[in-house]
């Protein structure tokens, strides 16, 4: 919660309680206990409500390990026959060597690898990951400094290729079509 809710408990919610502790203890009235009971669990309601909403919605918190893994196109963001085709043939693997595979493929079969090693930029919030091919012009879509959007469950990387514009690679195995 912020400093706003601070100011509302401090300066509204707690003098109203006392107030109405007071009046209820004079008049000997129960509806004013009733009242506070009222108004503390509309509060705490508010609270679970506002720590709920923020557990649905925060994006996800990645770090170093959350990133090892297969990716392969991410074929939702501008599904097509292009989209199809890219994901029938490239993917590649991020393995905890802090070495990259990038495959070239027909399908399930792999045709090429290039091989590169990887490092991460620690000291921002997200690990950002840097490529390091062992062949510079190895393959269009490899880039040295990939970007990494986080979704609220999950995350995916865009590669920037002179021919296709941006490629889009989630985590995932391959699977047929």
């Amino acid at each position: 919660m912020g400093f706003g809710f601070f100011l509302l408990l401090l300066f509204i919610v707690g003098p109203s309680t006392i107030i109405l502790i007071l009046i209820g203890l004079f008049t000997r009235d129960k509806d004013y206990f009733i009242a506070i009971g009222v108004i503390w669990f509309l509060l705490f309601g508010l609270i679970c409500l506002s720590i709920s909403i923020n557990f649905f919605t925060s994006k996800k918190n990645l770090d170093q390990s959350d990133l090892y893994g297969d990716y392969v196109i991410d074929r939702s963001h501008f599904p097509g026959k292009q989209a199809d085709w890219q994901y029938d043939h490239f993917r590649f693997t991020l393995t905890h060597s802090d070495s990259i595979y990038f495959h070239e493929t027909e399908g399930a079969n792999i045709i090429k690898t290039h091989k590169g090693s990887i490092r991460f930029l620690t000291k921002y919030s997200q690990p950002r990951l840097i490529i390091e091919m062992e062949n510079d012009t190895c393959h269009h879509i490899i880039e040295k400094y990939p970007t990494l959007y986080r979704k609220v469950w999950s995350f995916y990387y865009v590669f920037h290729s002179p021919k296709f514009k941006n490629v889009f690679f989630r985590k995932g195995k391959w699977r047929k079509r």
